[in-house]
């Protein structure tokens, strides 16, 4: 007999319900953010904790201070997950945002939960002399749950989808960026069972890719517009389809979707 997997998870209709958390720690109010997805999730993950693709029952987005200099990162948010009484494998990310202004939202059963800070950002192609070791941890973090199962080729491209959509959304805000150097991804997707087949695609014209895209631009554009209230506005916005950057002879613009 195989093993019957609960549905997802829900609290006031939330698939991905978080809890903040707050410590202090060197003196200073740090906050967190709790996601305790409980059992039967995969989850893809680019993350310092629980990275790579497995079982996950939990994500900690932990804010930490700026100048983080500590090595053992991974480490710390362990520490951080005991002390949030959560156990067994999870995901660990960290940001020097604050995470309570964290942006939301949802498309068609898909969630989305991101927190940003883009004071330090740029292109992800430059030249090599420019390239430089980030003085802050990852600045966007992308947390997006899906309440069907996908395959493991499909969680690599739902990766690449949502890192489309947070690029489409910053460019949509005005800032002329990729993201900061340090972003990170975690995309969960429930296990596998008898009674569903795994979904083999999520690129962003893929049923399930389109509404983690729309999830995930709509929460990176949140995020960035409440962590950066009364900061002065970008320089020049544009278009997501007017990236300032150079286009080779030849080449084609993407057009914008509707």
């Amino acid at each position: 007999m195989s093993a019957v997997i609960p549905p997802p998870r829900t609290v006031g209709g939330l698939l991905l319900p978080t809890r903040m958390l707050t410590r202090v720690e060197d003196g200073e109010q740090l906050h967190a953010l709790l996601w305790r997805a409980g059992a039967g999730w995969r989850m893809i993950s680019s993350a310092v904790l629980g990275g790579g693709l497995g079982e996950r029952e939990w994500v900690l987005n932990a804010q930490v201070a700026h100048g983080y200099r500590r090595t053992d990162p991974h480490r710390h948010l362990a520490d951080l997950a005991r002390a949030a009484g959560v156990s067994g494998p999870g995901v660990g990310v960290m940001t020097a945002a604050d995470v309570r202004a964290y942006g939301r939202a949802h498309d068609a059963g898909v969630e989305a939960v991101v927190t940003a800070g883009i004071a330090v950002r740029g292109w992800a192609a430059v030249p090599a002399e420019e390239t430089f070791a980030p003085d802050q941890p990852g600045t966007i973090n992308i947390i997006v749950a899906l309440p069907v199962p996908l395959t493991d080729a499909a969680l690599v491209n739902a990766v690449a989808t949502a890192t489309e959509a947070k690029v489409q959304a910053l460019l949509g805000a005005g800032y002329d960026c990729s993201g900061t150097p340090t972003d990170a991804v975690c995309v969960a997707a429930r296990t596998p069972d008898a009674a569903q087949d795994a979904q083999a695609f999520a690129g962003p014209r893929s049923l399930w890719g389109a509404r983690l895209a729309r999830a995930v631009h709509a929460a990176v554009r949140s995020a960035v517009m409440t962590g950066t209230a009364g900061d002065p506005a970008p320089a020049q916005p544009r278009r997501p389809d007017t990236p300032r950057v150079p286009t080779p002879a030849g080449s084609k613009r993407c057009s914008r979707d509707a």
